[in-house]
């Protein structure tokens, strides 16, 4: 089986929060789901998915926001979709047909409005990675 290590991070003020499973286990083949119930309105900010594949550079999945256009990187039109429920304030990522390949920590981020969001978002990842499991677990 292939083991999803999820991590929350959080980029936006300290009174918002976004919460993930700690893990997901996907059999290959099988379909992915991740939900990601976030403190602010998805109707009014971008909740966007990252990944890092072990040793690898960050990849963005793409970002939604309630009732806008989804954005999905090119190369992963065909695996993911991303939704969010205003009703809920959780923006689900799904992925298809998941493989060994597509293993990584997956991220949830409220998407940076400004350059200096962007930053915060690099040094929380950067930070997440002292938080990764033990090689093996992923």
């Amino acid at each position: 089986f292939v083991l999803w290590w999820i991590t929350v991070l959080n980029i936006a003020a300290p009174s918002e929060t976004l919460t993930q499973p700690d893990s997901v286990t996907v059999q290959p083949g099988h379909t992915l789901s991740i939900s990601c119930t976030v403190s602010y309105s998805v109707s009014s900010y971008y909740t966007a998915y990252i990944r890092q594949p072990a040793g690898k550079a960050l990849e963005w999945i793409g970002y939604h926001r309630a009732g806008q256009t989804l954005y999905l990187k090119d190369s992963l039109k065909n695996k993911f979709k991303i939704n969010a429920d205003s009703s809920s304030n959780t923006v689900t990522l799904t992925g298809q047909n998941m493989q060994p390949g597509d293993t990584a920590v997956y991220y949830c981020a409220r998407y940076p409005q400004s350059l200096r969001e962007y930053v915060e978002l690099y040094k929380n990842i950067r930070a997440c990675e002292s938080h990764k499991p033990p090689e093996g677990a992923i």
